[in-house]
């Protein structure tokens, strides 16, 4: 099967969920076995995953459910439980075990209704080794009711690429009163304009990037709007977020280089290491969505397994300087497990970008200065791969249609 097909696939099963059903493991990998380097780490066994109650993807948790993150061994580092679909990522206080093996929210806290949670955590094995885990899950909306959750973060400061993305609980009928209850506005004042990928996903965009120092405001007005028959919206507030410098990334695939520009001006070039022939990266215009200093990666989440033996063709469970850059599994990432002579000279990733890093990452290194000056919502644009254009529905690359086939999905006309 090639690899187009491959990943076409793994890629439709999660993607129109977007905004925040991400799997709890990420995806693509550089140097797999035989790709230029060893994964450093075998799979690990059941006695060292990092278990999270509810399990990733989970809806309809009750307010006053379960919610517990254990290691068997070793010990958790860090612990996070947020709500993000009110774009505040209001976080949920809890306290570590006195032996370091569970987390658990204080006694008497409770989850909010119809709404998106995400559980981070970090934790060190038996032999000081490093992990983590990243899981989502959403609790009861009340019957006939809708919400949206969306990005980015309220009073957050963005790339120029950012795009205002809503997925919905429910499949939305009447696109049209949705689409008028939510409002995009900036100052300095730019046409601002949604398109629908699907019943479930709107996104806002301008006709270009934003400029530098824009502010942005989004107002939903969804209370009592009737998004299908007899289903009615909750939603009444108003947040905000800020443009900040522009810095745009170009990943030259067949160069095996990326050029940073800040504000128009060259900062840096730097070696990378693209998808390799069988795992080729995609072309276009992605845009950060999400920024994780260490992260697992499984192939198997994004079809990459063994035909005989059906196991995952490579597990790291470290992996530095992680950068989102679609859905389906696309990251800029730090590799330490390829040669030094990768970079620059080889493309050996499962499609993924990698920049060389040490493990448990480094700020020295080109893939923690890049991290370092990186925002959600900054662009990286890969060209010159053999690879297709990424799919404007595949995280937020939207920038990879044109004007008039943006404002073609507005219900709006």
């Amino acid at each position: 099967m090639s690899n187009v097909v491959r990943r076409t696939r793994a890629a439709v099963a999660v993607a129109l969920v977007w905004a925040g059903l991400m799997a709890g493991l990420t995806g693509c990998s550089g140097g797999g076995p035989g790709e230029g380097g060893k994964p450093p780490s075998p799979s690990p066994s059941p006695a060292e995953t990092i278990r999270i109650t509810p399990e990733d993807g989970a809806k309809g948790v009750a307010a006053d459910g379960m919610v517990e993150v254990k290691v068997p061994n070793g010990r958790l580092e860090r612990v996070k439980v947020a709500r993000i679909e009110d774009a505040q990522a209001t976080v949920v206080p809890g306290t570590l075990s006195a032996d370091g093996l569970s987390w658990r929210p204080e006694r008497g806290s409770r989850l909010a209704l119809a709404a998106k949670y995400r559980v981070d955590a970090v934790a060190l094995d038996a032999h000081g080794r490093r992990s983590a885990r990243h899981t989502t899950f959403t609790t009861l909306v009340p019957e006939r009711r809708f919400i949206g959750y969306f990005n980015p973060e309220n009073r957050a400061t963005v790339g120029t690429g950012m795009i205002v993305s809503f997925t919905f609980s429910r499949p939305v009928e009447h696109r049209e009163a949705v689409q008028r209850g939510i409002s995009v506005t900036a100052d300095p004042p730019v046409d601002v304009v949604g398109h629908w990928f699907d019943a479930q996903r709107l996104d806002f965009r301008p006709r270009e990037y934003w400029k530098p120092g824009t502010e942005v405001t989004v107002d939903l007005r969804l209370r009592d709007v009737e998004g299908a028959p007899g289903v009615f919206g909750i939603q009444d507030k108003t947040i905000g977020f800020t443009v900040g410098r522009e810095q745009i990334s170009t990943v030259d695939a067949e160069r095996k280089t990326m050029e940073v520009r800040r504000d128009g001006k060259l900062l840096v070039t730097l070696p990378i290491t693209a998808g390799a022939k069988k795992t080729t990266t995609y072309n276009g215009r992605m845009v950060v969505s999400e920024m994780l200093e260490v992260t697992r990666m499984n192939g198997a989440t994004v079809g990459f397994t063994n035909k005989k033996t059906g196991k995952s063709e490579y597990d790291i469970k470290d992996v530095p300087h992680a950068i989102r850059l679609t859905t389906s599994g696309t990251f800029l990432h730090g590799n330490y497990w390829a040669p030094l002579k990768t970079f620059g000279r080889t493309n050996v990733s499962h499609g993924c970008i990698g920049l060389r890093d040490e493990q448990g990452g480094s700020g020295e290194s080109p893939a923690g200065w890049f991290f370092d000056r990186t925002l959600v919502g900054d662009v990286v644009e890969v060209v010159n791969s053999p690879d297709r254009v990424v799919d404007p529905w595949n995280g937020l690359s939207g920038w990879n249609m044109t004007w008039d086939e943006w404002r073609a999905g507005s219900a709006l006309g």
